[in-house]
C-alpha cells in the first residue's frame, strides 16, 4: 500500500505454524498461517482456520513486530512463539513480509 501523505510505516506480517512437537490437538499443521496487513487487517486463507489459543499467544507480540526496533532488542531478533498448550507444543514463526505506509490520522 503506497500513500502519498503517509507519515508512518508498519511491517506487514505473516504468522506461520513452524512445527508441532507434540500432539496436534487443535488441527493446525506446519505451514498453516494468517497475515496481518495495513496495521490491523487479519486474513486467514480461505478454508483455513487458526486456533484461538495459538492466536491469543501471538497477538500481544504483533504490534512490536510491526515496528522496527533497535537491533539489540530481543523482539527484533526473535520470531518464534509457543502456543500455551503444553501437550501440543505448537511453535509459530512471525515473518515480516512487506511494508504498509499509512497515515496515523486514519488509524486513531
Amino acid at each position: 500500500m503506497s500513500e502519498p501523505d503517509a507519515d508512518m510505516e508498519l511491517f506487514d506480517l505473516e504468522v506461520v505454524v513452524d512445527r508441532v512437537e507434540g500432539r496436534p490437538v487443535c488441527g493446525l499443521h506446519p505451514g498453516d498461517r494468517f497475515t496481518v496487513t495495513e496495521s490491523n487487517r487479519v486474513r486467514i486463507p480461505e478454508g483455513g482456520h487458526f486456533c484461538l489459543y495459538a492466536l491469543a499467544a501471538v497477538l500481544p507480540l504483533l504490534p512490536a513486530k510491526q515496528r522496527r526496533m533497535p537491533e539489540a532488542d530481543w523482539l527484533e531478533r526473535d520470531s518464534f512463539v509457543a502456543c500455551p498448550d503444553p501437550d501440543e507444543r505448537l511453535i509459530m514463526r512471525i515473518e515480516r513480509t512487506g511494508v504498509s505506509r499509512l497515515r496515523s490520522g486514519d488509524l486513531t
